[in-house]
């Protein structure tokens, strides 16, 4: 049996994850989760987890300047912090949700393609706490102490949080939509979960990225959820110049129109973990 304890509580991803886990009717997983707030996790019995898999951060939060200094103390100074804690109690393998951000977050509509030369340059002190938090991770590193960073792109599911569920509510209410087409690497939960349940079946450690097996495009996600839904929906390039005008002001437009996707060669494994296809995730997640 695997030991594993999620430190973050009630977390979109930690409560999937626990789920699938669970699901396994051998009995191969005990899971826990305790929270990170106040110090809470310093009250668990790590020496009792073969794995720790790390959730908690900040996400989904208007990076404002004035935050900086919580980003690092949560996303890298804690994440650090608990692998120590983590290491000295006997844990055999660590687990960070790291993020695709950390190589560049969406602030023009010039798009980002990344492959396996493609170095990490985050372009804000969200995707740098991420990242050099996976630094100091990876200093702990020893035969008896594995790190996995995991880069996964944009998370989406039922009860997620973020851009997703906001672009497929907007199919709903908008009449008209632009027809700017993309390219986009997206990650539904159960392939996360999968990929999360093979790093632990398989010990492995290192650095993996996730995205499904197809891309997405935003427009056709919205005519998706639009048709689903029996909601009238024009999608016309009139509006384009618009967008390319707006994105100079406004970067939650470039965050939905601008092409960034990983290279499908830098997300294939010798294991299978996208079990689930993009167009039947759109299906199972309920608005």
């Amino acid at each position: 049996m695997k030991n594993i304890l999620i430190t973050g509580a009630n977390s979109f991803i930690g409560t999937s994850v626990e789920a699938w886990l669970l699901r396994n009717k051998n009995n191969e997983y005990k899971v826990d989760t305790v929270d990170t707030m106040n110090d809470a996790w310093k009250k668990a019995d790590f020496t009792k987890y073969d794995v720790v898999f790390h959730v908690a951060g900040i996400a989904h939060v208007d990076p404002k300047s004035e935050m900086a200094p919580l980003y690092y103390k949560v996303n890298r100074d804690l994440t650090v912090e608990i692998a120590k804690h983590a290491k000295a109690s006997g844990v055999k393998q660590f687990v960070f949700m790291s993020s695709q951000i950390v190589y560049h977050a969406s602030k023009s509509l010039e798009g980002t393609v990344i492959g396996k030369n493609t170095k990490p340059n985050p372009n804000d002190f969200y995707g740098d706490s991420k990242l050099q938090a996976e630094k100091g991770l990876n200093e702990l590193v020893s035969d008896d102490f594995k790190i996995v960073n995991l880069r996964p792109c944009m998370i989406y599911g039922t009860n997620g949080k973020g851009n997703f569920q906001r672009l497929a509510r907007l199919a709903l209410k908008t009449p008209i939509f632009p027809l700017w087409h993309n390219k986009r690497s997206m990650l539904y939960i159960d392939n996360l979960c999968e990929f999360v349940k093979q790093v632990i079946d398989r010990q492995l450690a290192g650095t993996f990225h996730l995205q499904n097996k197809e891309y997405a495009d935003t427009v056709e996600i919205v005519r998706y959820y639009a048709k689903a839904n029996n909601h009238g929906l024009w999608c016309t390039r009139l509006f384009n110049p618009l967008v390319w005008l707006g994105s100079f002001f406004l970067t939650p437009l470039c965050k939905m129109f601008a092409n960034q996707y990983y290279e499908q060669d830098l997300t294939t494994y010798d294991f299978e973990y996208q079990l689930v296809s993009f167009e039947d995730s759109l299906k199972r997640i309920k608005l």
